[in-house]
């Protein structure tokens, strides 16, 4: 059995305890810290009173970071990891578990994203983070809340409401590599009834990577435009009507892997990584009946991706004049992917008056239907002719929560969702696929409050993700498919207040039995006309059971009016069993991929007048496999972040730096195949950098 390792500054969280991951910003008048309440399950809640794992960061943290999209500030949640291989982070792994990548295949998401109540599940490039008051992030299969999207976990990402009053901002970011921003925000009443809020934001970069052969530094760049609109009717005393509108074009390049393993490529066709979609969410809320309010909601969403690259990253001459001439080939490998998704929902929510049995339980009940649509056109210049699919999927399912408060001090929490999948697919190679599974999930939990600073709790949940279809036709009949995956949660924490309020903490143990693993497996099947057996074939496999088990700590620590320390730590171990992988390799036993066995961030912030304060923090995390399929790993690093802010209330200006040491850190790797004609395409591993040093200035004006 393995066992988790303790990464160099893991002494210091142990005597703590550990971090609400930087929550919330340091008051400069105040050592009592706000309670930050999270807004992703059927009612609004505070963190202290939710009983599992869960972090949340809050504006302030995106702000003191300068981050544009999550992929900046997921590394300060414990246990959550993502996959690159794009120009932003698309997939993300919670506690070891979540999708790598996607290419021809059809996939169902491990890690569920929300976006103000719309579903953008695998569509992770679509987070990037304007006016967004906090980011929840719940570990551990959300089965009741949010079924098949949420196996392992949920990224809740909440913008900020339209504000009773009139007010606006306007920021803008410049840093190294040509990058800058330039963002705006206005709120306020359009009449006494009709509150709106706006925000629009432009962000640009050269990217980090330098194409030595076309003599440019732009060809991974980034070019980002998001807009956001929203509308609150305030049409009676119990009646109010939430839109949302949202917008996203990323317009990004793709030139991320590199022969020589660094920043330099030679690739003559550099990909590209485009996503626009499109989305409108409807909330209506009425709470005119005495027992229950009424929650209707209804989105819908149209997205167009286009993602390619450079299949051989070089240029057709790069053996001319060698003993490889001849060796080499030139190929480009283009994705083209429209997805739409509905997504209606109707919940009934219990009020005081509605409490059942004796005024003691409080109670959710509802339906939810979700239907997507995503057809697909692969443009591959080995391929005869194009590929062309339909992946269509419909959820009906019914839903039911309990919270019964036995005592003062204990109360059980019971839900129940029962779910009925149905999966079409079909493609011009004729593999037709259709799945009909009726699935549940849910959760059980037993919390106690020791006293009023203080609550320990128990819980088990069940999540589940439904199976599918490899549709490669070079692929034998036995890998046609693979069947649904299930997961049992066992879960014991405590989270609890100390120094009369002045430092918050959460601690969870976690124990999960996977059945049906879902694995990516790829293999190397030869192109023609080639000598390079170059092209990949993904498909998922699955293994009969895996254990992942853990611990998760987070501290916030107001020290004084002047100073605040912060961190977290999560402690993950992964194992596959009984599972054999496309190679023929027994990975019984094995570590799970893009699952680090430690993970960890530490910071602190300084207030040097009620204006001027300054925050030092550090992250990193342990090695990890890029895939079940080889045995390349990423390197263990550290990384820090530092920002000096002036806040005059209405305008501020912050000097901020990240990866100050200028770390050499991977977040996508390649193994088990040879591209590099020079060398007769030995077997070697290939890495994508995360971002370098980069350090800039930011300013606001608020009015």
């Amino acid at each position: 059995m393995k066992h988790p390792k303790f990464p160099p500054l893991a002494l210091p969280f142990i005597l703590l305890s550990a971090s609400f991951a930087s929550t919330q910003v340091l008051s400069a008048t105040s050592n009592d810290l706000p309670i930050v309440n999270v807004t992703a399950d059927f009612r609004d809640a505070k963190v202290t009173e939710i009983p599992s794992s869960l972090t949340v960061i809050s504006e302030q943290v995106i702000e003191q970071r300068s981050a544009l999209h999550l992929e900046e500030i997921l590394n300060l949640a414990p246990n959550v990891n993502y996959a690159s291989g794009a120009s932003r982070a698309r997939f993300y792994q919670i506690r070891g578990i979540g999708e790598r990548s996607q290419f021809v295949e059809p996939l169902n998401p491990s890690v569920g994203v929300i976006i103000d109540d719309m579903d953008f599940s695998g569509l992770g490039t679509a987070g990037t983070l304007l006016d967004v008051k906090q980011v929840e992030i719940l570990r551990g299969p959300q089965g009741t809340r949010f079924g098949a999207s949420a196996l392992a976990g949920l990224i809740n990402l909440k913008t900020a409401d339209p504000s009773e009053n009139f007010e606006g901002r306007v920021e803008s970011s410049l840093s190294e590599y040509d990058s800058y921003s330039l963002g705006a925000v206005v709120s306020g009443p359009l009449t006494d009834a009709l509150l709106y809020r706006f925000s629009a934001q432009q962000n640009l970069s050269d990217g980090y990577i330098e194409n030595d052969y076309l003599n440019r530094d732009d060809t991974n760049n980034r070019d980002e435009q998001t807009l956001r609109g929203k509308l609150r009717w305030l049409a009676s005393d119990v009646l109010t009507v939430d839109t949302n509108l949202f917008y996203v074009d990323v317009d990004n390049g793709y030139d991320g892997f590199s022969l020589d393993n660094t920043r330099h490529t030679l690739s003559d066709e550099p990909g590209h990584d485009h996503q626009e979609s499109v989305a409108a969410g409807v909330k209506a809320t009425y709470s005119g009946a005495q027992a229950f309010e009424t929650q209707v909601l209804a989105s819908a969403s149209n997205t167009n991706m286009e993602y390619g690259y450079d299949e051989d990253w070089a240029y057709p001459a790069i053996c001319a004049g060698q003993a490889c001439d001849g060796w080499e080939y030139n190929s480009k490998d283009n994705y083209i992917r429209n997805r739409s998704v509905q997504t209606a929902e109707v919940r009934l929510v219990s009020t005081e008056d509605g409490k059942l049995f004796n005024g003691t339980t409080d109670w959710v009940a509802g339906i939810y239907y979700r239907h997507q649509d995503e057809d697909l056109e692969r443009e591959y210049t080995y391929a005869s002719q194009d590929y062309l699919s339909d992946y269509e999927t419909s959820n009906m399912s019914v839903f039911s929560q309990l919270e019964t408060h036995l005592t003062d001090q204990l109360t059980l929490t019971a839900g129940l969702r029962l779910e009925q999948h149905e999966s079409d697919f079909s493609d011009n190679n004729l593999i037709t696929f259709d799945r009909d599974e009726d699935l549940w999930g849910g959760r059980l939990a037993l919390e106690y409050l020791l006293d009023a600073d203080t609550m320990v709790y128990g819980l088990v949940s069940r999540g589940y993700k439904t199976g599918g279809v490899n549709n490669n036709p070079s692929l034998p009949n036995e890998l046609r498919d693979y069947d649904t995956e299930h997961m049992l949660n066992y879960e014991v924490g405590s989270k609890f207040s100390l120094r009369d309020n002045s430092l918050h903490a959460q601690i969870a143990l976690f124990y999960q039995q996977r059945d049906d693993v879902q694995v990516k497996q790829s293999t190397l099947v030869p192109n023609a006309g080639s000598s390079c057996p170059c092209e990949f074939i993904d498909y998922q496999a699955n293994a009969a059971q895996g254990n992942n088990y853990g611990l998760e700590l987070e501290l916030l620590w107001q020290v004084s009016t002047n100073w605040q320390l912060d961190g977290s730590l999560g402690l993950l171990n992964t194992e596959l069993k009984d599972f054999v992988n496309a190679d023929g390799k027994d990975l019984d036993g094995r570590e799970q991929a893009h699952a680090p066995a430690y993970q960890f961030s530490l910071g602190g912030q300084y207030f040097f007048t009620e204006r001027l304060s300054a925050r030092l923090e550090v992250e990193g995390k342990d090695k990890f496999y890029f895939s079940d399929n080889h045995d390349e790993q990423s390197d263990a690093y550290e990384l820090w972040n530092a920002n000096i802010t002036y806040d005059a209330k209405d305008w501020q200006l912050a000097l901020w730096g990240r990866n100050l040491t200028d770390e050499d850190y991977q977040v996508r790797g390649f193994g088990g195949f040879g591209n590099d004609p020079r060398k007769f395409y030995a077997t070697e591993p290939y890495y994508q950098y995360g971002e370098p040093r980069i350090v800039g200035v930011r300013g606001s004006y608020s009015f």
